[in-house]
């Protein structure tokens, strides 16, 4: 049992080093430096959590407001699971009104700042205004947030026309949402 014990220390010591250098990597600290300035978060507020969103955006084919006879596809809301970096579940996000809502139950609602694009077939950037929280929790005293590297989620690519209003189309996409507090 001896032999067995310290042949197996090196093992031990590999994973731990190996796990200790997976923790540094995800604890780095988030950058905006490849933004757009229009989306970046104002100086004063910090980084109070990172999440991966994915899930579901609903469109609906509708009459384009002031212009007479003409349909587009209208956002209708998402629906998304929000994973933090190491994969764990940490919360949703849904709407209207888009909410993000922590596990711990606080959420928030928020006001739309900003967008640019963020490439071809994706959503594009976005910076919101967080409304004050509701309930206590990791959504208490967030300000801002913003959604980048973004993967789909635009309008479907099939007609909307005045044959099918009324019509929904479910696409996929994938989004990081970072929270940010006041320092």
């Amino acid at each position: 049992m001896k032999i067995t014990r310290i042949a197996l220390l090196p093992v031990i010591a590999v994973a731990l080093s190996a796990c200790g250098g997976m923790a540094h990597k995800n604890m780095s600290s988030y950058s905006q430096a490849g933004l757009p300035d229009s989306i970046k978060v104002p100086s004063g507020n910090k980084v109070a959590m990172e999440t991966v969103g994915t899930g579901d955006i609903t469109y609906e084919c509708r009459a384009k407001a002031n212009a007479m006879g003409q349909t587009e596809w209208a956002f209708v809301g998402p629906d998304a699971i929000l994973k933090d970096r190491m994969g764990r579940q940490v919360g949703t996000y849904y709407g209207p009104p888009a909410t993000w809502e922590s596990s711990d139950g606080s959420k928030v609602t928020a006001t739309q700042l900003a967008v640019a694009p963020s490439g071809q077939g994706n959503l594009p950037y976005q910076l919101v205004k967080a409304n004050p929280a509701m309930g206590s929790g990791a959504m208490t005293g967030v300000t801002y947030i913003q959604r980048v590297a973004l993967k789909g989620g635009v309008a479907p690519m099939m007609p909307c026309t005045s044959a099918n209003i009324g019509a929904k189309q479910v696409v996929k996409y994938q989004a990081d949402y970072i929270f940010w507090k006041a320092m």
